[in-house]
């Protein structure tokens, strides 16, 4: 527990690009990247479809189209947006992960969405939204070390760690944790899943980051 709290830094592994800004990366680098932005969607899904509450940034979202009479969908957008500004202070490096971020997350939910189950008895809708968040914090460490740019939400992440030497685990806590009480403040809804999202996905990523290390 104690070493999963401690990571600080997203390794450099065998398949890792040597730099972001890579559009030729080899074959296993590319794979990586993919099979981490699939399996985030995945866990966005799984959380979905639990029904026991939507992600922090979703509850960001909610509060401030509910305050300016925006949709949901392109108040997402215009955060993510905002979101990556932050990234020039922090001296983060957008790659083609960057941009993939947005398509393969967004086409793995539409697709499995309509195979999940949609759990009905509480304590299930909890366990769903639980394992969702463990695998997005595997998917990210999964994509994150390929090193071919990251999401806009963990870019800001990374670039906070870089910044303050912090462990990632804290970092990503602290973020979830100010977004959903923004997002609340405004109008948002929270539910369990929320929560387990904002204060479990920072020691997930943590564990994948652990896990990608000595395994893959």
């Amino acid at each position: 527990m104690i070493k999963m709290l401690s990571v600080k830094q997203v390794p450099r592994l065998a398949w890792s690009s040597p730099t972001p800004w890579n559009l030729r990366p080899r074959i296993t680098t590319f794979f990586y990247l993919n099979l981490g932005l699939a399996l985030f969607g995945l866990g966005e899904s799984l959380l979905i479809t639990s029904g026991a509450g939507v992600s922090p940034w979703t509850v960001l979202a909610q509060g401030i189209a509910g305050k300016i009479g925006w949709s949901i969908g392109f108040t997402t957008m215009i955060v993510s947006f905002i979101v990556l500004l932050l990234w020039i202070p922090l001296k983060q490096k957008p790659g083609m992960g960057t941009i993939l971020n947005v398509f393969i997350i967004a086409f793995m939910i539409d697709f499995s969405l309509t195979l999940l189950p949609y759990p009905q008895t509480y304590i299930w809708q909890v366990t769903q939204a639980a394992i969702g968040v463990l695998v997005v914090g595997f998917a990210s460490a999964i994509y994150l070390t390929s090193n071919l740019g990251a999401g806009p939400r963990d870019g800001l992440m990374t670039g906070l760690q870089a910044a303050t030497g912090w462990p990632i685990a804290y970092i990503r806590i602290a973020i979830e944790v100010t977004v959903v009480a923004i997002g609340w403040y405004l109008g948002g809804v929270v539910g369990a899943g929320t929560l387990i999202f904002a204060f479990g996905v920072g020691p997930c990523v943590a564990l994948g980051i652990l896990f990608v290390k000595r395994f893959l």
